[in-house]
């Protein structure tokens, strides 16, 4: 008698999204559907991605994609045809939606038309499934360029059993960010009927609608970035107007910390910085730091607290409080390396402190990826005052390039960085509470006095910080585990 295989098959994921690594990038999104799927595949699950496919991946990547398909879209105002291309990378195969008129554009984001754009992608998604005649056990959205999906499947393509029976899982990565319209775009950009504006579903203040709300209410689960965040996202102070339709789904809100790619951000394998090191061998680390200060002029000193910053430059990020203290701050021997773009107010004020502490403060305006790799590296305090964060990926990056994170304790930033203890020794970095200044310089005094003080918590710290797994190996087995609950 032969015995029965009772091994359950993994689940198919489609993750469709926006942006992704390593194709396109403009903020932490990118870095998650560029780490999880390829996880996802690791830990066994059949995983495929759907991204638009933009000017910048057309001039870099298309002639290496192979073509898989064209098709009509019509919905609503769309009527057009989308051709789709595709390529493996790491065992996750993606699909790329091209439409020259709607993403062939210098930026992602931030148009007149983009409810029509990312509503034909949406359409386009579920039309590509029907042209593969492929319907996955999970469809995964991800924030409100592809929130509608949910709703799609189970509204205009619900003359189809394959749509009605995938689940959906929708993770929201910033909820400032809602995908909010003129309430005309129900029709002329998702192709359905008024009564879904009228009736509550899709109305989200007076004459709009909002993509993300529609995400929220018809996917099976909702999840975000970090516990913390999901409980945030509940309150008014943190809720962005939605907490009364995400309390609504309370029972299936659930927060899944973010991880980061160790492939590429691992200072022993790091091609990007001067010198490798470990947690077991952390001498190299301050030849990094030398190369730091030599690349920007600043002196070579070993014992002054190298400061970096990688980020945008917003208000959300805590930068008008670092602002109002650097002056301060740079009483001390410290030295700051920034990098990044944002806020006219915050670049002129970084550009000042340049002029005005030329051996102390470096501004790098703009991103460069190899130079946020040096920074990481190089750095012996990484700042992180944000005011608010789902998640947050540098602070992951920092603790495991030895670099010790000075957070603010908001989302994703409580559950992922242990605040030193002196009584203990424990820790993984430093953290304040309030959202003044004041709390923060007084943080930072901790830090500085700890780092000149007390050397041997310091590189206690860092050892702990190191030895932390921030990579995604843990938060993919839960969302394999939500996935296959919601398919049992």
């Amino acid at each position: 008698m032969s015995k029965t295989n009772t091994a359950k098959k993994q689940p198919s994921i489609l993750f469709v999204a926006s942006e992704g690594l390593p194709y396109i990038k403009s903020g932490g999104l990118a870095d998650v559907i560029g780490s999880l799927p390829k996880e996802l595949v690791k830990q066994g699950a059949e995983v495929r991605v759907v991204l638009p496919l933009y000017k910048k991946m057309a001039e870099k990547d298309h002639d290496r994609f192979d073509y898989v398909s064209t098709y009509d879209v019509n919905a609503g105002n769309i009527h057009t045809l989308a051709n789709v291309y595709t390529e493996k990378r790491d065992g996750v195969r993606f699909y790329f939606i091209e439409h020259r008129d709607l993403f062939e554009r210098d930026a992602l984001y931030g148009y007149d038309d983009d409810a029509y754009r990312f509503g034909f992608f949406q359409h386009a998604t579920c039309r590509l499934l029907e042209a593969l005649d492929y319907f996955p056990d999970v469809i995964h959205t991800h924030d409100w360029h592809t929130a509608a999906i949910p709703f799609l499947c189970r509204t205009f393509y619900s003359y189809r059993e394959e749509f009605r029976r995938m689940r959906q899982v929708f993770t929201i990565h910033n909820l400032a960010f809602q995908g909010v319209f003129n309430k005309e775009e129900l029709w002329a950009s998702l192709g359905m009927n008024y009564n879904y504006y009228l009736d509550g579903t899709a109305r989200f203040h007076d004459n709009s609608i909002s993509y993300m709300k529609l995400g929220i209410q018809y996917a099976d689960k909702v999840t975000t970035v970090s516990e913390t965040y999901a409980q945030e996202i509940l309150t008014d102070e943190f809720g962005e107007n939605m907490q009364y339709v995400l309390s609504s789904r309370y029972f299936d809100l659930l927060g899944i910390v973010n991880g980061i790619d160790t492939d590429i951000w691992n200072p022993e394998t790091d091609t990007d910085i001067p010198a490798h090191y470990s947690r077991k061998n952390l001498a190299n680390k301050a030849k990094n730091k030398a190369a730091l200060q030599k690349e920007f002029a600043l002196p070579q000193d070993p014992d002054a607290l190298l400061i970096g910053v990688v980020s945008r430059l917003t208000r959300q990020k805590g930068f008008y409080l670092m602002v109002e203290k650097l002056n301060d701050m740079l009483k001390a021997p410290v030295q700051f390396v920034i990098l990044g773009s944002g806020e006219a107010a915050i670049e002129d004020s970084f550009n000042y402190f340049k002029s005005t502490y030329p051996e102390q403060f470096a501004f790098y305006q703009g991103y460069n990826e190899a130079l946020a790799h040096r920074i990481y590296a190089a750095s012996d305090l990484f700042f992180m005052p944000s005011l608010f964060e789902p998640c947050g990926i540098s602070q992951l990056i920092s603790m495991h390039y030895g670099t010790l994170p000075l957070v603010r304790e908001t989302g994703g930033l409580v559950d992922t960085v242990e605040a030193y203890n002196i009584e203990t020794g424990t820790g993984t970095g430093f953290s304040f509470g309030g959202k003044d200044a004041n709390s923060m310089m007084f943080v930072f005094n901790w830090a500085l006095e700890t780092y000149q003080e007390r050397p041997e918590d310091w590189q206690a710290l860092i050892d702990q910080a190191m030895a932390k797994d921030v990579s995604w190996t843990a938060s993919a087995a839960k969302y394999l585990d939500l996935y296959k609950a919601l398919i049992d």
